[in-house]
């Protein structure tokens, strides 16, 4: 495995149906493709009942990875082709990547195309220095609410719960000779870096996740945020 670091991962969390044509925008941009998962979430701005029954809106997440001479031309497009910078429709967040394996036509050292301007657009959001982290919390199934709702009330906007499987050394790894795979749920909370600490500690106190086999959560460096126009106009306010 060789070690390269100018790869970097691009996520889109956007309402279903909506992935399609993000993934397009990137293909147009320069990514070589892009992988698609299907999860739900919810944010402050979207309603949590309907007539007393919990709502769970349908989201789909987009997974690019490229090279980052190419990569704000894929966040430009992906925010024009998904109105990400609306209120509502959706965000988007890039992670550096310190390892990739699995693509050796993208780890070859071509040249490096040729750079292309981007003209000013007022419908895209600008790129700002303002730090946000991603923490990821992995927790048994039907935990999942417990993470957002500890999030929400220390100051988090919202999650974005994937399904998934998974096993730990907590956890029987078979039934009458059957292998198990419990169940999991992972959450994706973007966050500002002032705030991190304290909803991780919300997360932990509200799940138990200090006692053990009751899930882990762990914090990722953002590189790069677009579609929470609205978090960073506060923010600004804030520390003007």
């Amino acid at each position: 495995m060789k070690l390269r670091r100018e790869h970097q991962l691009f996520v889109s969390i956007v309402k279903k149906h909506q992935a399609k044509k993000l993934v397009l925008a990137a293909k147009k941009a320069g990514a070589e493709g892009a992988t698609i998962l299907y999860a739900k979430g919810s944010g402050i701005r979207e309603k949590k009942t309907f007539l007393g029954i919990p709502v769970h809106y349908e989201k789909e997440v987009i997974l690019t990875i490229a090279k980052k001479n190419v990569m704000e031309q894929i966040i430009y497009h992906v925010t024009l082709a998904g109105n990400l910078n609306q209120s509502g429709k959706g965000i988007g967040f890039v992670l550096d990547l310190k390892q990739l394996t699995g693509i050796a036509h993208l780890l070859e050292d071509p040249a490096d195309a040729e750079d292309t301007l981007i003209e000013e657009d007022e419908g895209v959001m600008p790129k700002e220095d303002i730090p946000f982290d991603l923490i990821v919390t992995i927790v048994k199934k039907g935990d999942a609410g417990k993470v957002i709702d500890s999030s929400l009330e220390a100051g988090a906007e919202g999650g974005t719960v994937l399904g998934a499987r998974g096993s730990g050394i907590h956890e029987k790894a078979s039934f009458l000779n059957i292998p198990i795979e419990p169940e999991k749920e992972v959450v994706l909370t973007l966050i500002h870096r002032k705030k991190t600490k304290e909803v991780l500690h919300a997360i932990e106190l509200g799940v138990g996740l200090n006692q053990s086999g009751k899930g882990i959560a762990f914090v990722l460096d953002v590189d790069r945020v677009v579609g929470i126009n609205h978090v960073i106009d506060e923010l600004k306010q804030i520390d003007e």
